[in-house]
């Protein structure tokens, strides 16, 4: 439920917003729904990392990859598919670790109740 809700929310955002709109969308929803602290992190980091790459395919098979494999070779990289790995992979870590602090934020502010 959290992968297809991250996804939808940051398509959704990015569309209008800059990049860092996915840390808003994972932070919230870990913090609204996220069950386990593992669920917080591994969802949020593979709904990113799959958003990006299909976005990143989606937008660089037109110029058959000519802008990612320059930007590849900037960073010294010699392939094109290494610099969308390693954009997906940096999004998905800030997405995850969002997630977590959503997750960890959420127990941390709510107070059991006392047995009386």
């Amino acid at each position: 439920m959290v992968f297809i809700v991250i996804i939808i929310i940051s398509f959704a955002l990015q569309s209008f917003f800059p990049w860092w709109v996915v840390i808003v969308a994972s932070f919230a929803t870990c913090g609204i729904i996220g069950k386990t602290a593992k669920i917080s992190f591994w969802q949020p980091f593979l709904a990113i990392v799959v958003l990006w790459t299909a976005m990143a395919l989606y937008k660089s098979m037109p110029n058959h990859h000519l802008l990612a494999a320059r930007v590849a070779e900037m960073f010294g990289l010699k392939v094109w598919p290494a610099i969308l790995a390693l954009s997906a992979l940096i999004g998905g870590l800030v997405a995850g670790v969002s997630g977590l602090c959503g997750y960890y934020f959420r127990k941390s502010t709510i107070t059991p109740k006392a047995k009386s």
